[in-house]
């Protein structure tokens, strides 16, 4: 029979076993809580603004249906692959939505994983295989040109969109109202945490864009009440030529709307723009 100190230890054990595992699963509860604001509720679609569309269900490696709509009656039309920010889903996008169909461009929507009808639940790497599959719908199953893709990104939206950027062949890459980091972010929001030990979700978008190698749009306002505006100019500054920078009005919510027809007018002019680099190779990494 074991020892009444024994049997001690063995319970000091335990509970240092099980607190540890309520701390771990208290820290990713507390990081997904403040980096996803998921909406399940579709309150509107393309048609409310009275555009035809075409529903998108596209299957992910690992199995979740990611869904989104795709709008497009100009067959030689640039494609904006649009990546939408941390909260809500793609019907709170319309307003942009016809923006960019002033622009000029065919425009396709997606939720990620456990936003609008799309299943699963967000993580970094479900964001950046969401994107995959609606990349790979796009391609094979529409049989758009590479040639004619434009990531484009706001806000967390953006880092996906820069991901995909660098792994799939693309004419450019539009980033909205980014941040460098989540690590960075966090340190701001939080200065009394030690935001790099409690995060896996890194969305590091300072490390990766010197890599890109398509023309890229940063746009972004120094109303910024979220992001702060010195991580656009950051980013702009890290990236590679050929470059544009689009200073906006307003806050980080609004900013596209405050901005008027100038917003519209940066990104017609962008896509307007010849692409100097040919997309003719996969670049996928993963």
């Amino acid at each position: 029979m074991s020892s009444p100190a024994s049997q001690t230890a063995l319970h000091h054990a335990l509970w240092g076993v099980g607190l540890a595992g309520a701390l771990w699963l208290g820290l990713r509860w507390f990081e997904r809580a403040n980096i996803y604001f998921p909406s399940r509720t579709l309150d509107m679609d393309p048609a409310s603004a009275g555009l035809k569309f075409e529903e998108v269900r596209a299957e992910t490696a690992d199995g979740v249906a990611v869904h989104g709509w795709f709008v497009s009656d100009r067959p030689e039309s640039p494609v904006l692959l649009f990546s939408h920010g941390n909260g809500g889903n793609i019907s709170m996008r319309l307003d942009k939505l016809m923006i960019f169909r002033r622009a000029g461009a065919s425009v396709l929507l997606y939720d990620y994983r456990g936003y609008g009808k799309s299943t699963g639940r967000p993580s970094e790497a479900g964001t950046y295989a969401d994107a995959d599959a609606v990349y790979d719908w796009l391609t094979r199953t529409k049989g758009t040109p590479p040639e004619r893709i434009v990531f484009y990104g706001e806000s967390l939206g953006a880092a996906v969109a820069l991901d995909s950027a660098l792994r799939h062949p693309c004419a450019g890459l539009i980033m909205d109202s980014p941040f460098t980091s989540v690590v960075e972010m966090g340190r701001r929001l939080f200065p009394f945490l030690p935001v790099r030990w409690m995060v896996r979700f890194r969305y590091d978008n300072l490390s990766k864009i010197a890599r890109l190698d398509v023309p890229v749009l940063v746009m972004h306002s120094p109303q910024d009440d979220i992001v702060p505006f010195d991580m656009g100019r950051t980013l702009f500054d890290a990236a590679p030529q050929p470059k544009t920078f689009f200073e906006m009005k307003g806050g980080h919510n609004d900013g596209f709307l405050e901005s008027g027809a100038a917003y519209g007018d940066a990104v017609r002019s962008f896509l307007s723009s010849p692409t100097p680099k040919p997309a003719d190779a996969d670049r996928r990494t993963r």
